[in-house]
């Protein structure tokens, strides 16, 4: 499996749009535009098709944790303990 098939799949599961992904990655100061993101999302045999890198996988794994619990805090910043149940 290639790391645009994970890319791809990522987009369905969360049913994610271009220009959400494109604000994902720029949670961690990765820009890029919508055309160039498209092009990871052709198919293999399309004359536009690009490969994606290890860097754009990882920043945008990165920009989803993020994006989906929020910035991490602040070293030294004083944590709620959870309550055990």
């Amino acid at each position: 499996m290639t790391n645009n098939d994970i890319f791809k799949k990522l987009r369905v599961a969360l049913q994610l749009r271009d220009d959400e992904i494109v604000k994902i990655l720029e949670l961690v100061d990765f820009r890029i535009t919508r055309s160039e993101l498209g092009a990871f999302f052709r198919k293999e045999d399309h004359p536009n098709y690009v490969e994606c890198g290890d860097q754009i996988l990882r920043n945008f794994l990165n920009g989803l944790v993020i994006h989906l619990r929020g910035p991490k805090p602040e070293k030294g910043a004083k944590t709620i303990p959870k309550k055990k149940a």
